[in-house]
């Protein structure tokens, strides 16, 4: 946990250094150093920025738990099982650390996957930033596998996150990818940005369109919640068969790739879903 700008430092640096050590192990080098799997290894990075993924006075605990699950989430996307993080955070100062890693320590002890390493620095809104290490015991499931008259499935209710005003701590569903992958998923990709977006990305991805017939929609949610309201880290998938022993179907891939269809009504292209402007 190094680098050149030292002067931009938190001025407690050090000691909270120690802290971390204390409660992740030996994160002094300069890089981590960890065995390699035997099987494909996965690697993602994802940032959370307080107040922009996460509503004004998110707790610093549920800050970090989200960070660090949003990154297990892309490696449970591939089929796979998480392996390490690396945890940087800029922060203003006065900033209480210890509660936000008290979240991701919390996140790395349910999801088996230590923390290795990081960096830390001042700045003026709270930024953290995960990378992950994963692995997948076989060929990795990615967005560009679906094909037209292929069933599509999702691993859960969706909408929650929505309904709850996004103060719902997700989870990575781990045990469902490596699941769908061995029942012969063909795409996948998890509900980060809303159902319709990120099946969305399957679709161009592979060449389809898609015709679904029922949504499971979250307790206390609505359907336009389940469809774009995002962050349900749930995962969708397509297999070649009609009935898979994890995760609801909900329709089936077309040969159409312009057709994005609900009980036979359109959807639109774009619908919802979250989205950076730059």
């Amino acid at each position: 946990m190094g680098g050149p700008y030292r002067s931009r430092k938190l001025t407690n640096e050090f000691a909270l250094v120690g802290r971390l050590r204390e409660r992740f192990g030996d994160i002094g080098d300069d890089a981590a150093i960890v065995s390699p799997p035997q099987g494909a290894l996965l690697l993602a990075a994802d940032t959370v920025v307080a107040g922009v993924h996460t509503p004004a006075g998110t707790p610093l605990e549920d800050i970090g738990w989200k960070a660090v699950v949003a990154n297990v989430s892309d490696i449970a996307a591939m089929g796979g099982r998480p392996l390490h993080l690396l945890v940087a955070v800029a922060a203003p100062p006065g900033t209480d650390l210890d509660r936000l890693f008290d979240g991701v320590a919390e996140a790395a002890r349910a999801y088996v996957c230590p923390v290795v390493g990081g960096d830390l620095t001042a700045a003026d809104s709270l930024v953290v930033t995960v990378a992950v290490t994963g692995t997948v015991d076989g060929t990795p499931v990615t967005r560009a596998g679906a094909s037209a008259g292929e069933a599509i499935y999702v691993t859960g209710p969706l909408g929650a996150a929505a309904a709850s005003g996004w103060t719902r701590r997700p989870m990575a569903r781990v045990a469902e990818g490596v699941d769908a992958r061995g029942a012969g998923a063909t795409a996948m990709i998890d509900v980060s940005d809303g159902l319709v977006a990120d099946l969305g990305h399957i679709a161009d991805e592979s060449g389809v369109g898609f015709s679904l017939d029922e949504v499971p929609v979250a307790p206390g949610a609505t359907i336009e919640q389940a469809l774009t309201g995002g962050d349900d880290y749930e995962l969708v998938f397509t297999a070649p068969v009609a009935r898979l022993p994890v995760g609801f179907r909900i329709g089936v891939c077309t040969a159409d790739r312009s057709e994005r269809t609900l009980s036979g009504q359109p959807l639109p292209v774009a619908s919802g879903g979250w989205e950076h402007r730059f």
